[in-house]
């Protein structure tokens, strides 16, 4: 048996399977065989995200000469290259430092030709790292609004929608000031259906979504922007390009990553250690204390009926997740939605689980995630934690820390976001049986 047996050592072994699925989003792993020949015309490389300096190393090493361009990360998420500069700045809440990025970025793709080439590295995170907002919009009311999306409990593609109509950057604005160069985006998808104008708001991609729908996202959360925003959703000249516009022409998207592929790597993971894997999909959404509970649900049901499947087994699930902040406490959606789910299993025996997010930082912690067993709420007990005040207080992150149970990894330099896995051992039932 090796070290991360699931049946002996289910803490090693959920951790082994993290690391596979992030192993499989690894751009330097993946991303060469997306890269076209490198072209005769002149070559810009520019992106944004968690994994742009992975990406661009993945780029450097692919591609012999010289390579210039731009890339801006999450602050201590760079890596040393060659010729492609890495910036890094904040997220989730954008700074001067990701504005600064964005119209260098901008500036580097304009008065290219038909021959040259722009290779646009994108991937999770991209939307905050690219903070150059639309003319007449300040830099703090955009933080301001950016801030207010994060805790309401807005979705992905919500928040996007709106930081696309206040940026002279994103929601295709970045191809069409490259055009009539080529533009080739290779991304890595951390959104819920693998939406190319979703992820990091689609600097280069068509955007379908209006202004009309970005005042909606705000009136729908009870966000009541500052002057300079509201004035910028009621311009025209801030309305996107959209499907057709001919400056769009010759920009082509190619997925590398998906969170598929990672469940799909996990899954032939645990099949290798005798487990049987359910993946219950990649895009699972809603608030993270009511996925947590839904989940709780279902690995009772392995246990109590061998359904959907017999134990051993592993239930598998991606997507992303959202909190409504209305505590004080630390916390993270991964940290949440576990501390919900391990409440929910009231101490079942058998039972592990992990929820992490696979850029190896959940929310604004130091930590990926955590684990749960089926002694964490009595070890809880003893220590004095009331672990329902700390779901209401959205302190999960205290929690797992006190506990010694938090997975923290470090920047993975990847994103296909949420990653959660539940470990059932054993069951009272043979598969088939009631």
């Amino acid at each position: 048996m090796t070290s991360c047996d699931p049946l002996r050592n289910p803490a090693e072994f959920l951790t082994a399977l993290f690391e596979e699925a992030v192993r499989a989003a690894d751009p330097r792993a993946v991303l060469a065989e997306y890269l076209p020949p490198k072209p005769k015309g002149r070559v810009i490389v520019v992106g944004a995200g968690k994994a742009a300096a992975s990406m661009a190393v993945a780029v450097e090493d692919a591609w012999s000469g010289p390579i210039a361009g731009l890339v801006v990360t999450r602050y201590d998420h760079g890596l040393p290259t060659r010729g492609i500069e890495v910036i890094e700045a904040s997220h989730p809440v954008p700074d001067a430092a990701g504005t600064e990025a964005a119209k260098r970025i901008l500036s580097l793709v304009q008065g290219l030709g038909p021959d040259d080439l722009v290779l646009c590295l994108i991937s999770g995170g991209g939307s905050a790292l690219l903070a150059l907002p639309a003319p007449g919009v300040a830099l703090a009311d955009k933080k301001a609004v950016t801030s207010a999306l994060l805790k309401s409990g807005a979705a992905i593609d919500e928040m996007n929608c709106v930081r696309k109509h206040l940026s002279a950057i994103k929601g295709g604005r970045l191809a069409a000031a490259a055009f009539p160069a080529k533009v080739l985006t290779l991304a890595i998808s951390d959104v819920p259906g693998d939406d190319p104008a979703v992820i990091a708001s689609g600097p280069t991609i068509a955007d379908p979504t209006t202004l009309a729908d970005a005042r909606a996202v705000l009136a729908r959360y009870g966000i009541e922007p500052p002057a300079s925003i509201k004035a910028a959703l009621e311009d025209p000249a801030n309305e996107t390009p959209k499907p057709g516009d001919p400056r769009l022409a010759k920009a082509e998207m190619r997925l590398i990553s998906r969170p598929l592929d990672s469940l799909k790597a996990a899954a032939a993971f645990a099949q290798k250690h005798g487990l049987t894997p359910i993946v219950l999909g990649d895009a699972l959404e809603g608030e993270a204390r009511d996925v947590g509970r839904t989940l709780a649900g279902i690995a009772r049901s392995v246990v109590e009926h061998g359904l959907p499947v017999a134990a051993p087994a592993v239930i598998l699930s991606g997507g992303e997740t959202t909190v409504t902040v209305r505590g004080k406490g630390r916390g993270g959606r991964n940290a949440e939605c576990l501390l919900a789910l391990g409440i929910q299993l009231q101490g079942l025996p058998g039972v592990h689980a992990l929820c992490a997010d696979t850029d190896g930082i959940d929310g604004i912690e130091s930590n990926a995630g955590g684990l749960w067993h089926p002694d964490s709420a009595a070890k809880a007990k003893e220590i004095g934690l009331d672990l329902g005040a700390r779901l209401a207080d959205n302190d999960a992150f205290a929690v797992f820390e006190k506990l010694g149970q938090l997975v923290v990894t470090g920047p993975t330099r990847t994103n296909v976001n949420d990653f959660r896995a539940i470990l059932v051992q054993h069951g009272l039932v043979q598969h088939g049986a009631d």
